[in-house]
């Protein structure tokens, strides 16, 4: 599984112009699901949305994870993060996991992630959604599992 998280000072998910989900300050997450993932890797990922260290301490160092900031985390599917770009113009989606294979791996996902960090909202998986925020920094980092 890979998550494209940013930082961010707001951020939300529409769908037919109606908000799904929104946070304050935290993580935005894009979440893509490959071939050969499981919940053993999803469990993974989500320690590290919970837990790397990209907000600043009283230095302003980047010491602290979303929880220790007090942060909301918000995670959107994002099929395309599977893409293979190393050939050509068009992008190949043959590594991305089958959209009944991602959707449950992602509602896995927001569901431990509610249970574990109860200010987790998302998007809708599979819904064109437009997202918006206001990316803090910026601070933009790829989470692999």
């Amino acid at each position: 599984m890979k998550a494209l998280i940013q930082r961010v000072r707001h951020a939300r998910v529409e769908v037919d112009a109606q908000r799904v989900g929104a946070i304050e300050h935290g993580l935005l997450a894009l979440i893509g699901v490959e071939r050969g993932d499981d919940e053993a890797r999803a469990d993974r990922l989500l320690h590290k949305l919970l837990h790397y260290r990209v907000f600043a301490d009283d230095d302003g160092r980047m010491n602290l994870n979303l929880q220790q900031a007090s942060g909301s985390l918000l995670l959107v599917s994002q099929f395309t993060l599977a893409a293979d770009t190393r050939k050509g113009l068009r992008p190949g989606f043959s590594s991305a996991a089958t959209p009944e294979e991602g959707e449950r791996l992602f509602n896995y996902l927001a569901d431990r992630a509610r249970a574990t960090w109860p200010d987790t909202a998302t998007g809708r998986y599979g819904a064109d959604m437009q997202v918006s925020l206001t990316n803090d920094g910026p601070v933009t980092v790829m989470l692999e599992t």
